[in-house]
């Protein structure tokens, strides 16, 4: 995945640079990756970065005029072209499609700078007029940065992988973020999976001298958005329709070509009918199943049509699941164990992206950040899959995540879930492409602070938006049935049809009881799957793990070594695998958590 690595060290010599070169190397997972270094042993300063060939950040390290400055920055700023137009009145030489502009933004307003920075990035910033260096990410989080410190040293990367393979004293599972894994799906509050390792909190400008810390500072706190003043229904929605409109060209500006993820429902919907993209311009696509053509499909097939642009449909086809146990490895390998092995197929399918454009333009976060819709919650598996010392922080798990909602939705959604929970999606997903939301930009989150509280859950707003700007995609009707302008019956007719399917599926496949999922099984041969899955979800993990993939389940998690592990009750473990594979219990859940970990102790520890 595209990031930085780093050491700052006491400690000068050739094996920081031989570290360095070993963390970079345990990055480079893909042939158009691009990679480099830069160091300077007077500051105690030894770091480089990986990014995508012909992206954003592919132009590092970047230098002033007088080489007095060095920046290096992994992922994206998107910024109007009026700051870059100002930039280059000052007399500064740069690309309009690149991050050189950045190291300007420096030159003009110091340390300042990084509140204007508009994006999902980390960096580094060397000043030798100075003798400091900054270490700082987005206001988020999302340009995840992983670090470990000590007496001597602080060594930092994008990647954890690149920490371990140089500290092996660190290759420790941390118990309370195990059961936090295991009990909320990632591990909260800015800590790691592993020992001593920890996240840097977004919106930090740390700055170190000569390889000892300084101070850790943050350039941004929630706060500043969270204490506005609440808007009138009316004067919000023009607020909103102002900013989105003035914002979405920032995404569209590129040098490389752009692609539209699209889904059946109203975000990707939203950004359409606010672009007016000439048509054959803007290639759409949409991820695909097995059984049949689903809900977003069948919808973002008329959506594309409409706007007149090509569509294609990436399938999940068979070919991943028979290279299951490859997509699975490299899953928990390039999000070092963030994303699970029920995510395998994100790989897959962005592999397949990236044929059609490097660049993924999408609509994420926008149910999170307009609706404080949010899937971050406590999923634990039987406790008595797990040893009594790991199961307290299971449950500890829980309430954790309770006290960490009870505050702001919009400030959970943006600076909890999105970089903790979120995360290991995207990370797996920008190891392919470049990807991008308009639905994160700081003056659109800023504004959803001012949402009044009858609009904050409801879709109201973005059918307006759609309406408003293009009332031939308003007509045609979500995968849920929203929208369009059939009489008020029949829609909510729809709604419930789409619904009912909706919730059908879930009971099918992750949330089927014990009894039927045994009886699922025993007429398995007449594929009733078949009639009941894909038309919301492209996914179907119980059946792949009772049948496709049976024989890597069983490989994995009947292997003594896994058995064996401190935190797992390992007879138990044989039951719940022998009760999914041979008798068609439903220990979907089990089985991917189990199966995750154990991927993570062999990929990154062991």
């Amino acid at each position: 995945m595209p990031g930085i690595v780093g050491i700052f060290s006491k400690k000068t010599g050739k094996k920081n640079e031989e570290d360095l070169n070993m963390m970079i190397n345990s990055m480079m997972h893909e042939s158009f990756y691009t990679s480099g270094t830069y160091t300077n042993e007077k500051l105690g300063v030894y770091v480089g970065w990986v990014s995508h060939k012909g992206s954003f950040s592919d132009c590092m390290p970047i230098f002033n005029e007088k080489k007095d400055l060095v920046l290096l920055f992994a992922g994206e700023n998107f910024a109007d072209k009026d700051t870059m137009i100002q930039i280059a009145k000052k007399g500064h030489d740069f690309d309009y499609l690149n991050a050189s502009y950045l190291i300007h933004l420096y030159e003009e307003k110091g340390e300042a700078f990084l509140s204007d920075l508009n994006g999902w990035f980390s960096g580094v910033l060397v000043d030798l007029k100075q003798g400091k260096v900054i270490l700082f990410n987005d206001r988020y989080g999302m340009g995840r940065i992983y670090y470990h410190e000590n007496n001597h040293e602080f060594i930092f990367s994008s990647e954890a992988k690149s920490i371990l393979k140089v500290r092996s004293q660190l290759r420790r599972i941390d118990n309370k973020g195990l059961g936090e894994l295991f009990g909320c799906g990632c591990v909260l509050e800015n800590r790691s999976l592993f020992r001593d390792i920890f996240l840097l909190p977004g919106g930090s400008s740390w700055a170190f001298h000569n390889g000892n810390k300084v101070n850790k500072e943050s350039y941004f706190k929630p706060d500043e958005w969270e204490n506005q003043p609440v808007l009138g229904k009316e004067i919000y929605y023009e607020k909103l329709k102002d900013t989105f409109l003035r914002i979405l060209p920032r995404y569209f500006h590129s040098k490389g070509p752009i692609a539209m993820s699209l889904t059946g429902g109203l975000d990707t919907r939203m950004i359409l009918a606010c672009r007016d993209n000439a048509p054959g311009t803007l290639p759409c696509y949409t991820f695909g199943g097995i059984y049949r053509d689903s809900y977003d499909v069948r919808v973002s097939r008329k959506v594309a049509d409409e706007c007149k642009q090509e569509y294609h449909v990436m399938r999940l086809d068979r070919k991943y699941l028979s290279n299951f146990k490859q997509f699975a490895e490299q899953t928990i390998y390039i999000s070092d164990g963030c994303h699970d092995v029920c995510g395998s197929h994100d790989l897959y399918l962005n592999k397949l992206a990236r044929e059609i454009a490097p660049i993924r333009m999408t609509g994420k976060f926008g149910s999170e950040v307009m609706r404080s819709i949010s899937t971050f919650k406590s999923v634990s598996p039987t406790s008595k899959l797990f040893h009594p010392d790991l199961n307290k922080y299971v449950q500890e798990s829980e309430q954790t995540l309770l006290n960490l909602k009870a505050g702001d939705k919009v400030s959970f959604a943006v600076f909890k879930d999105a970089p903790w929970h979120e995360y290991g999606r995207i990370a797996v997903e920008q190891s392919q492409v470049t990807y991008r939301t308009p639905y994160m930009d700081n003056d659109f989150v800023k504004l959803m602070y001012q949402a009044p509280d009858d609009v904050r859950h409801r879709r109201e707003m973005s059918l307006r938006v759609i309406a408003d700007r293009n009332p031939n995609l308003y007509d045609i009707k979500t995968d849920r049935g929203f929208g369009g302008q059939n009489s008020s019956i029949a829609s909510k007719a729809s709604q419930i049809i789409n619904w009912c399917f909706f919730k059908a599926e879930w009971y099918y496949n992750v949330g089927m009881p014990h009894w039927l999922s045994a009886i699922d099984n025993s007429i398995k041969w007449s594929h009733p799957e078949k009639l009941i899955m894909g038309r919301h979800k492209i996914e179907h993990y119980r059946i792949w793990f009772r049948d496709d993939i049976s024989g890597y389940v069983r490989e994995i998690l009947l292997d003594p070594k896994t058995k064996s592990r401190s935190y797992v009750n390992g007879g138990y473990l044989e039951e719940i695998v022998n009760g999914h594979l041979q008798f068609g219990f439903n220990y979907t859940n089990e089985i991917n958590k189990i199966l995750t970990v154990e991927l993570i102790h062999r990929s990154l520890l062991d």
